[in-house]
């Protein structure tokens, strides 16, 4: 959950000040953050290649937890990363890579 918080908050608004944070210090992100749509597409290209589909978008306002404004909330973040999990285990593996973590979950590179 640590590391996906640090994720998250890499991409969420409200905004957080990556500058001010020393290499290999996780970030958390400020209460009530969210992932507006431009958050949710830098997110996929940086963690995939390429964004999201509008029927991918589309796929996560439906069944992940959003705000009032179709704003993908943490909580919606950590179903989408559970249900990834379950069923491709290596592809979490391979986002936390992405994102920096070691195979011991330790921030290796930001």
């Amino acid at each position: 959950e640590i590391c996906l918080k640090h994720i998250f908050a890499k991409y969420c608004t409200p905004k957080v000040d990556q500058s001010v944070t020393p290499d290999n210090e996780l970030l958390v992100p400020p209460p009530n953050a969210y992932f507006a749509e431009e958050d949710l597409q830098k997110w996929a290209l940086a963690t995939n290649g390429e964004p999201f589909s509008d029927e991918t978008k589309e796929e996560v306002i439906e069944f992940f937890d959003v705000t009032d404004d179709n704003n993908l909330t943490f909580k919606g973040f950590m179903q989408l990363y559970q249900l990834q999990t379950e069923n491709e285990e290596k592809e979490t593996w391979k986002d936390l890579e992405t994102h920096g973590f070691d195979k011991t979950l330790a921030l290796v590179k930001s």
